[in-house]
């Protein structure tokens, strides 16, 4: 029979995170996979977990994958683990779990810390519905960075966003251009002794850092444009155009006039007999 492979949440920052299943999952596999063959012999040592370990990074996600794979369809049990928290999430593990699926190796997921969710219940923020962006585009990626930020200034999701210290500063003036001032939590050191979340605005943030240096790795939770701003810049939008040309836009798609005059009412939020009306007096 052909191997699994396990998907191994490690630590953020305190130790004792560590689940009891993914410390006897690292003792009984064959093999772990491993980000940072150098920092997770620190974890292992300190469980007193002895399997044997190969890297598996960015630099040779594919390669190594295809190896990982033959080894596991001659039934060798494989775990995977990151540098920190749940592999595959902003980390080249997706790649070796996509190509698990591909060839037909079992998957499983032992479930444990991950950076994203553990700041967006600390944000103060709306957990009901967000969306995770990972580390944005580099300043070698500018058109990339701006495609994504433009996409983020309509979002209405809460958003998570990672970052290194050293570019904290400039993603904090990019977010501000982009999205205006908005609420954002400010996380760094999680779960560890000198945990510290900011509750602030991005406005405030950009000066609070002007006078101290960013230190430690950081998640930033940000709050998302309101439904009802988003509407309201919509009907002012609509409002921009004429009344004739905006029945025109959803007449020219096959709509009736009838219904084309209660969506215009609805873009433009006022009721339908007022539309008529508009349009009766253009008329005359």
């Amino acid at each position: 029979m052909a191997g699994k492979l396990y998907l191994c949440a490690t630590p953020i920052g305190n130790l004792q995170d560590m689940t009891f299943r993914v410390l006897e999952t690292l003792k009984e596999v064959d093999v772990i996979a491993a980000e940072d063959t150098r920092n997770s012999i620190k974890l292992l040592n300190h469980f007193d977990i002895h399997t044997p370990m190969t890297s598996y990074h960015e630099y040779n996600k594919v390669e190594k994958a295809l190896y990982l794979i033959e080894q596991m369809q001659e039934g060798k049990n494989v775990a995977l683990i990151t540098d920190a928290g749940t592999p595959a999430i902003s980390d080249p593990g997706e790649v070796l779990v996509r190509m698990c699926h591909e060839s037909g190796i079992t998957v499983t997921s032992l479930p444990g810390p991950a950076a994203c969710i553990t700041a967006l219940t600390l944000s103060g923020l709306s957990t009901r519905r967000f969306c995770f962006e990972g580390f944005l585009p580099g300043n070698d990626d500018k058109k990339g960075r701006k495609q994504i930020l433009g996409e983020l200034a309509n979002e209405s999701r809460t958003m998570i966003i990672y970052e290194a210290p050293h570019h904290l500063r400039a993603v904090l003036k990019d977010l501000y251009e982009a999205l205006g001032d908005r609420k954002i939590a400010i996380c760094r050191e999680l779960t560890k002794r000198f945990e510290d979340v900011q509750s602030t605005t991005i406005e405030s943030a950009i000066k609070y850092y002007e006078d101290n240096d960013p230190r430690g790795e950081y998640v930033l939770v940000i709050e998302g444009r309101s439904i009802a701003e988003k509407e309201l810049e919509k009907q002012n939008e609509w409002q921009q155009m004429s009344l004739e040309d905006h029945m025109k836009y959803y007449e020219e798609q096959g709509i009736s006039r009838k219904d084309a005059m209660k969506k215009v009412a609805v873009d433009r939020g006022v009721g339908k007999r007022e539309i008529y009306q508009a349009l009766l007096e253009n008329e005359r």
